[in-house]
């Protein structure tokens, strides 16, 4: 696994509890769900190669997990 770098990130508060919403929907952390949306941001405008994931849970199984 790659290390990751600490980053120190300075929000607006209605956007921090907008994230924080949506991590508690997703089961995940503040930090992870920060991480997945730049994650996917990225890789949409072409500029982050898709991972190519083994075994990991992507968009799909979280949301069939909720069902």
């Amino acid at each position: 696994m790659a290390r990751k770098k600490p980053f120190a990130l300075r929000l607006n508060p209605e956007v921090l509890q907008a994230i924080q919403k949506w991590a508690e929907d997703e089961f995940r952390s503040t930090n992870g769900q920060i991480e997945w949306m730049l994650q996917r941001m990225l890789q949409k405008e072409g500029r982050l190669k898709k991972p190519t994931t083994k075994g990991g849970a992507d968009d799909k199984d979280r949301k069939n997990k909720r069902s």
